[in-house]
């Protein structure tokens, strides 16, 4: 499009806010080598083209919204926000200074020198209500924004050598009502689009066209002029003011007619005529010429000539352009005709150039339409547009120039091109130099063969595009997937890890029953994972739980190993449970290692969730990169603990006796035996008694005993919640098979003493009773409850011990924090108590050091002696307080 010289030349930068200039508010103009620039700071710089120097900075009081120049009388207006109208001499004596290009382009961005302070008898016209103005030689005409309604008002303009400041107001008039944009009370808001008015003349006025004050005065052709706004403006040869206004409407006055209204008042509104309503708000009004020039016009024409313009526009700031132009009908009469385009938005700036195009900024282009008449005809059978006739669709073309926020052109270069100059929302003053002929080719005839293979292109670049867009949507809403599972990951995760020691969001308890699988019992144990969160569970999640058993956690040394049990977690949404059963024992050699613990846990994948998502398996899409490595995570996932559960002998124990006799149960199976002893055993005589190491165990040894004695004071304070009314020996047998299946039926027949099996099938023995502890206190016996264990197994009468033991410690525990005090005690008496228990001590240690050593015969005796020792240990003398 472009020639091969730059199109676009910077000429100076200037300071803006970090997000960049807003549109509406800077401005551009130029007068011949001077530009006058402001940024909608309380800055206006005057930069000089052909020296390519800054050569005045003019600082404001506050921000500066509108500027006009009043070329003849070297006048510049400005129109400060909240203040007023401000009128500067560009004559002013304070602008001999000028800055260097060096300082300039300076990167620390200082605000060049000099910057003059505006005085403030500069000010000559204080309203802080103004919020647009236009200027010419004889009339200033202001808008200003009212409680409800914009109202205009003329002054009189001073003779030029003059003070600049108006006189008398001669006319004023009330425009449409509006919605005050809210603000504070007192203190009203900005606003957010400011009115747009400029004069327009008719082409027989004796008024120069730098009269018409800046760049917003222009010059309509008499007929376009005539029917816009009447016989009376045409008549009266008067300037006419045209307004557009945030709501969207375009209306005018007539300036001569609105003098005269002071002398003959009349009706108000019909001083003022509606145009048109944009229905959005109206940013920019010009004017071109979109006849063609002749040629002989053209090689006279001068730059600074005034054109009479045949086609009115308005923009809007969403894109929707009003053009008007006078046309021909059908029966030959000459009729406004108006037309409305849609153009790509929102709209920045715009502004008229030559040859009948219309230049308009957006946030991501600056574009340009053609409205001139004569363009190349699509093919021989489209006709041709009558005279004067506007083009039915507007095709912007773009230039390549992107956030533009304030614009001026030039109508025709002595090259024959446009010049725009441009103010950019980065703060950069720049010039780009078109070439009517060049930029916008007409579109060139096609072939019917050039059209179908242009066809076939197009439609193959549609679908390879679709197969695109598809792959990419299946990508994204993977990865939207996969992070709405993390950020659902992440509130689980705060949620247990800030709950501490009350309830938790998501919990997992454990309790244990024996079932009957074939011909074998079997300790089983149900997990039930239940969310009372407001989160759900999704994709990665696992639940883990690991069965511990004791020869596992005491000697680690052995080959034998944690097992872990892995379910996955699917949609188990807010308030839903998820319950899994899974067995614990006897193992396959017929025992079952007590204590055992299950431990729960969730896990959350993130390979299974982000790796999925960064790295999609489906390995036929070609548009999708290969992730790389290390955007994986390192880690598995992550893990939460949710509870840990210990099973010890307490809880495996069971009570055949207790049911009752027409739905008593068959008694507990041990251990699988050998199909052989089975039947060996069956051939036996009746009379005849087992054989098995269990039964002569039973019936040649005395049962193994082990107690622990409680004081009872301890134990009625932390029995009394759930145990009031209930002897305190009853009560304790209840605490203490609180988690085994059969406490329902020891609480109903109040039960102190209870016979058990254990999972081997040795008879346990409990026994709760109370007792006197009289050498302890001197002031007197401690009542206390010993609870003891009987069992011919002794490594059942070890687990029940330490089942019973491990209770008692979390009680204590539980109460010293309570800040329970124990009574004063015979010192002396525990001393002697413990001396007793640490020579017992060295002496199962020597017995177990001679048992090494000794021959078979020799060790009987000390076998003996060492399980005698044993039951004192397990009998002593002590009490829990």
């Amino acid at each position: 499009m472009a020639s091969a010289a730059p199109r676009v030349r910077y000429l100076a930068g200037f300071c803006c806010p970090l997000g960049g200039l807003a549109a509406g508010k800077p401005r551009v103009l130029y007068h011949e080598a001077e530009v006058f620039l402001s940024t909608g700071s309380e800055l206006v710089y005057v930069y000089d083209q052909e020296g390519g120097l800054l050569t005045a900075a003019f600082r404001f009081p506050d921000q500066v919204w509108h500027l006009e120049l009043l070329a003849p009388r070297r006048l510049l207006y400005a129109l400060c926000a909240r203040r007023g109208l401000y009128c500067l001499s560009l004559d002013h004596p304070g602008r001999s200074r000028s800055t260097s290009r060096d300082d300039r382009d300076s990167e620390d961005g200082d605000q060049p020198s000099p910057v003059i302070p505006v005085d403030p008898d500069a000010c000559i016209l204080p309203d802080a209500a103004l919020c647009a103005f236009t200027v010419l030689d004889s009339v200033l005409v202001t808008l200003v924004q009212g409680p409800a309604r914009w109202k205009m008002q003329l002054f009189e303009q001073p003779c030029p050598g003059e003070d600049p400041r108006p006189g008398g107001q001669i006319g004023e008039v009330e425009l449409s009502t509006y919605a005050p944009p809210a603000g504070v009370p007192g203190k009203p808001a900005d606003p957010h689009f400011l009115p747009v008015l400029c004069c327009v003349s008719p082409s027989g006025s004796r008024v120069p066209r730098d009269l018409l004050g800046g760049p917003g005065g222009f010059t309509l052709e008499d007929a376009l002029f005539g029917l816009l706004f009447g016989a009376d403006a045409t008549l009266l040869q008067s300037p006419v003011v045209l307004c557009g206004l945030p709501d969207g409407q375009l209306c005018c006055v007539i300036l001569k007619a609105l003098v005269t209204s002071r002398s003959a008042p009349g009706d108000p509104n019909a001083l003022v005529k509606i145009l048109h309503h944009l229905e959005e708000p109206v940013i920019f009004i010009g004017a071109l010429k979109t006849e063609p020039q002749a040629a002989e016009a053209a090689e006279n024409f001068l730059p600074d000539e005034d054109v009479h313009s045949d086609c009115l526009v308005a923009l809007g700031h969403h894109g929707r352009m009003l053009a008007i132009k006078a046309s021909w009908d059908e029966s030959g009469k000459l009729v406004p005709e108006l037309r409305e385009y849609c153009l790509p938005g929102p709209v920045l700036c715009a502004a008229c150039g030559g040859g009948g195009r219309v230049y308009h900024s957006t946030p991501s282009d600056l574009c340009v339409v053609d409205l001139s008449r004569g363009s190349t005809p699509l093919g021989p059978e489209q006709p041709e547009e009558g005279p004067g006739g506007l083009p039915p669709m507007l095709c912007p073309a773009s230039l390549n120039i992107c956030s533009v926020v304030s614009l001026s052109a030039s109508p025709r270069t002595h090259e024959g091109g446009t010049k725009l100059l441009a103010l950019s929302a980065k703060g950069r003053l720049m010039t780009c130099s078109l070439d009517l002929d060049s930029e916008i080719p007409g579109p060139a005839r096609m072939t019917t063969e050039s059209a179908g293979r242009k066809i076939k292109e197009l439609l193959s670049g549609i679908g390879d595009i679709s197969e695109r867009v598809s792959f990419l949507k299946k990508a994204v809403d993977q990865r939207n997937k996969a992070l709405t599972s993390l950020n659902e990951a992440m509130n689980v995760s705060c949620a247990l890890l800030s709950s501490g020691a009350g309830p938790r969001p998501i919990s997992c308890t454990t309790s244990t029953t024996w079932s009957r699988l074939q011909t074998q019992d079997m300790l089983m144990a149900t997990c039930v994972l239940e969310n009372s969160s407001s989160f759900s569970l999704d994709q990665g999640w696992t639940l883990c739980i690991q069965v511990l058993t004791s020869s596992c956690a005491l000697d680690l040394d052995s080959a034998c190993s944690a097992i872990t049990y892995t379910i996955p977690v699917d949609q188990l949404g807010p308030g839903a449970r998820r319950e899994v059963t899974l067995p614990l024992g006897p193992g396959e050699n017929g025992g079952l290692d007590l204590p055992v613990t299950v431990s729960c846990t969730l896990f959350y994948s993130l390979r299974e969730v982000v790796g999925g998502a960064l790295a999609p398996s489906d390995s036929e899409d070609p548009f999708l990169d290969e992730c790389p490595s290390d955007v994986l995570p390192e880690q598995e996932g992550v893990c939460l603990p949710l509870s840990r559960h210990t099973v010890d002998m307490l809880q495996c124990l069971r009570f055949p006796g207790l049911a009752p006799p027409h739905t008593r149960a068959p008694s507990p199976l041990g251990p699988t035996r050998d199909p052989m002893a089975t039947f060996l055993e069956t051939c036996r005589e009746p009379s005849s008694q087992p054989a098995g190491p269990a039964s002569l165990r039973a019936e040649f040894l005395p049962p193994s005993v082990a107690s622990i004695k409680v004081s009872a004071e301890l134990l009625r304070a932390a029995l009394k919640d759930g145990h009031s009314g209930v002897p305190l020996c009853c009560a304790t047998l209840q605490w203490l098979l609180a988690e085994n299946a059969a406490v329902d039926i020891v609480r109903a027949r109040a039960l102190s003493s209870i016979q058990g099996v254990a999972p081997d099938g040795a008879d346990v023995h409990l026994i709760v009773r109370e007792v006197a502890m009289t050498d302890l206190c001197p002031a007197g016996p401690i009542q206390a409850v010993e609870i003891q264990v009987e069992s011919s197994s002794l490594a059942d009468i070890c687990r029940a011990h330490h089942a019973v033991v491990g209770r008692m410690q979390t009680m204590v525990t539980e109460q010293a924090a309570q800040g329970s005090s124990a009574p004063d005690l015979r010192v002396q008496y525990l001393r002697q108590i413990h001396a007793n228990h640490e020579t017992l001590l060295r002496e199962v240690q020597t017995l177990r050091d001679r048992l090494c050593t000794e021959d078979e015969a020799s060790s009987c005796a000390t076998a003996q002696r060492l399980l005698q020792v044993y039951r004192q240990l397990r009998h002593p003398s002590l009490i829990l307080l």
